[in-house]
């Protein structure tokens, strides 16, 4: 086997990025304050969008990627009811 290249990895190519972070954030509120590893999980996901949507247009998505910074943070302080409001806000602003 010759392996020239690594692939490029574009795995939400253009909008499809949008659909990709609902469905993750909507995962990461609904297990936020579960026993067992929801938090872990819940900031582990919303760390990925995060990363995901700045990656892909720093500028187009900077308020989004501010707001889950500020939902990671409060996540890992246990304010889950700030963290799910920060979540849904973002989520409102991906369009």
């Amino acid at each position: 086997m010759e392996v020239l290249n690594p692939k490029p990895l574009e795995t939400h190519p253009g909008d499809k990025i949008v659909m990709w972070a609902r469905g993750q954030l909507e995962i990461a509120g609904s297990i936020l304050d579960n026993p067992g590893g929801g938090l872990v999980f819940a900031t582990q996901t919303i760390g990925q969008v995060r990363a995901g949507l700045h990656e892909r247009d720093a500028e187009r998505w900077e308020s989004v990627v501010e707001m889950l910074d500020q939902a990671e943070d409060a996540a890992v302080r246990r304010e889950f009811g700030d963290a799910r409001k920060l979540i849904d806000s973002a989520t409102g602003r991906l369009g």
